[in-house]
Formats: structure tokens, C-alpha cells, sequence
């Protein structure tokens, strides 16, 4: 399996070195690994993946960097072998999350780091045989961006041009890794951070974002609603506006990423969630109904980006349960309003009108939000 990915990997890591426009970015795509590093990472972490130490599975993240001073690296005093048994011992210390075991290009794990720089590739193992190689994006994000999913057998290569599909919504371009902005204050990016989220929480859920300009979304809303906010609660927004004059950076993505957890752990409640395009929240618990006079909705298009995949019609009772088929009834009634909707399993799914086929599209994105 690392024998079949690393190649088409590297191919991958290429194209985005050979996009780099300052010497900067040039000097740090210089680090980026061969498909002969790539299969190596890979291999020993899958074989590690699968081992037990004291009855736990290993969890952990090697980036592929030497120890760079800006890094602050924690460095071993003798570098250990890059091989699954090293692996599994030294799992329990660097298991919690943003910590990574640094792997230099002699194939030697040096120590550790809680930082990495931009287009550093990173390999993670997220479960027995549950892999995700991914890098970190330019912009300030939480979320890398993944370049290939690998589970027991199967391998999922993302197709990134999925993000040139007519009608493809800003936000599963940004999970792509196209947008690259310069800040994280695209709606795209903060909807990328809450999905993140929603999926972690692991209790499923449902967030209906709608233009805050108009009040057509409460026709397809069941009234009164249970945990209605009046006036609407804006903490994301007045973080958002106050982003240019923020005096610390890392102060504002912090308080940035609190307001996120709090709006994703909302929908962990029966209903949905409704937040404006502006990032205010209107309203949680909310129950979806058809507006009157609606047409119900039918057939749905269903696609994954990935290589290989096939867009599909089918009914949504097809794609999942009542959330699903309620989050496709709302863009069906409100097409120009988005619905993210996580189960309890892993899925992830964005629903969006597309004018182009003329049905919902549904956008399943679970492998760019491990």
C-alpha cells in the first residue's frame, strides 16, 4: 500500500512546490519528501498503527523536517530508527493532539515539535490502520490539508480538482486547499474550523448557515423554535470585524477557536443549528419542515473528491438518516443557504443547490476532515 501511494503523493507535493511564488515558500517546499521518504513514513507508520503497547493503540504524527530552530524542537540525544516497535513505545508521550514526531530526511526520528512550518508533510495515524497524509496549509488554519486518506486496503487519493466542479461551494474548495488566503476571515475557513469541530464532538449534527440579510430560511423552520436567540448572539462576528486591529495575533486565533467549539458543540442538540453568512447565531435546537408549498425533495446528486469517485443520484433516505434527508429539504426550500451535516459514525456531508444539475448536491468530505 506505501508502495502504491507514495508516488502519486509525491506527484501531488511537486505540483504545489512547482505553485510557490516567493522564495520563502520555495525554501520551505525544499524540505518536502521523495516518494521513497513517503513510502517509508508510511510503511512504518501503518506497521506501527497496528501494534499494541500496554493494551493501547498508538496515535501519532510524524512530520517529515529536520530540527529546525524556528521549530523549537525537543531533540533527542541519540535520534531512534524509524521503524514500527520505536514507534509504538514512544506513542503514549506524544499522543495529544499538536504534537509531532519530527523525522529527518536520513530517515532518523530526532524528537518532537508542537510547531511546523507551512507545506510540511505530515503523516498521521489516526487508528489501527486508519491513515491520513496531509501538510499544513500557507494561511493560519487548525485544519491541514489532506492529500490522501489510507484505511486497511483502501486508498483514497483527494481529487483536488473536484474544486473546478460547476456550483462546487467555497467551502469544500477551501477544505481543498485552494483558497489559501491570507487570513483565516473567509467565511469559507470559519465554517472549515466548525465542521472540524462538529465532527470531533462525535455526537452528529446539523448547521444550517443562511444569508443574514433575509428571514425566507424561517418558512422551512418549525415555529415557535426551541432555542430561538433574540437578539442574535455575535461573539464569532465581533471576532471576525476585529481581526484587522487585533494587537496578538495568537491571542485572536485562540479566542477564534473557542467561539468555533462553542458554535459546533450547539449542534450536538436534537436540530439544527442556524447561523447567518455573517457568523451570527440565530437559533439552535431547530426543527426542519417543508415550506408550505414546497416540492419534496426526491433525488440528490452525491459525490466524494476523490480519484475514481462517481457522481451519483439517489434518494436521501439513500445518503443517511433524518438529518440528512431534512438538511436536503432546507437547500431544496432555501437554495441559497448551506447545510453541514456530521453523523455519529464519521461521515460528513455539505448540502448546496446546484443550478447546474438542478437538484441538491450533496458533498461528502469526511476524508478532508480527518
Amino acid at each position: 500500500m506505501a508502495r502504491v501511494v507514495a508516488p502519486k503523493v509525491a506527484e501531488r507535493i511537486a505540483i504545489h512546490r512547482a505553485s510557490l511564488q516567493n522564495e520563502a515558500d520555495r525554501h520551505q517546499a525544499s524540505l518536502l519528501p521523495d516518494a521513497n521518504a513517503i513510502e517509508a513514513l508510511v510503511d512504518a507508520a501503518f506497521w506501527a498503527s497496528l501494534r499494541r503497547e500496554e493494551g493501547y493503540a498508538p496515535k501519532i504524527s510524524l512530520a517529515y523536517l529536520p530540527p529546525l530552530e524556528e521549530v523549537e524542537p525537543m531533540i533527542f540525544e541519540r535520534p531512534l530508527p524509524l521503524e514500527s516497535g520505536a514507534l509504538a513505545r514512544l506513542a503514549p508521550a506524544v499522543e495529544r493532539p499538536g504534537i509531532h514526531l519530527g523525522v529527518g530526511p536520513d530517515l532518523m526520528v530526532w524528537g518532537a515539535t508542537r510547531t511546523i512550518p507551512p507545506f510540511c508533510f505530515v503523516v498521521e495515524v489516526v487508528s489501527p490502520g486508519l491513515l491520513v497524509l496531509k501538510h499544513r496549509p500557507r494561511y493560519e488554519s487548525r485544519k491541514f490539508v489532506n492529500l490522501a486518506v489510507l484505511e486497511s486496503d483502501q486508498i483514497k487519493i483527494v481529487d483536488e480538482g473536484a474544486s473546478l466542479m460547476p456550483d462546487c461551494p467555497a467551502l469544500v474548495s477551501s477544505l481543498l486547499g485552494f483558497d489559501a488566503p491570507q487570513s483565516m476571515s473567509g467565511v469559507a475557513n470559519v465554517l472549515v474550523q466548525i465542521a472540524v469541530s462538529m465532527r470531533k464532538h462525535g455526537r452528529g449534527g446539523a448547521l444550517l448557515v443562511v444569508p443574514g440579510e433575509s428571514d425566507a430560511w424561517r418558512a422551512s423552520i418549525v415555529q415557535p423554535i426551541a432555542y430561538a436567540v433574540n437578539p442574535a448572539f455575535t461573539p464569532l462576528a465581533d471576532l471576525i470585524a476585529a481581526e484587522a486591529i487585533a494587537e496578538h495575533r495568537h491571542e485572536w486565533l485562540e479566542s477564534l477557536a473557542h467561539a468555533v467549539d462553542a458554535v459546533a458543540g450547539l449542534t450536538a442538540v436534537d436540530g439544527a443549528t442556524i447561523l447567518t453568512d455573517r457568523y451570527e447565531l440565530l437559533a439552535f435546537g431547530a426543527k426542519i419542515r417543508r415550506k408550505q408549498n414546497g416540492t419534496p425533495v426526491d433525488r440528490l446528486l452525491v459525490t466524494e473528491p476523490i480519484e475514481g469517485g462517481v457522481a451519483e443520484r439517489m434518494a436521501p433516505g439513500q445518503l443517511g438518516g433524518t438529518r440528512h434527508m431534512s438538511a436536503a429539504q432546507f437547500v431544496t426550500d432555501q437554495r441559497d443557504a448551506l447545510a453541514l451535516v456530521a453523523s455519529q459514525d464519521g461521515h460528513f456531508t455539505i448540502f448546496a443547490w446546484s443550478p447546474c444539475d438542478d437538484m441538491v448536491h450533496a458533498h461528502r468530505v469526511e476524508t478532508l476532515l480527518l
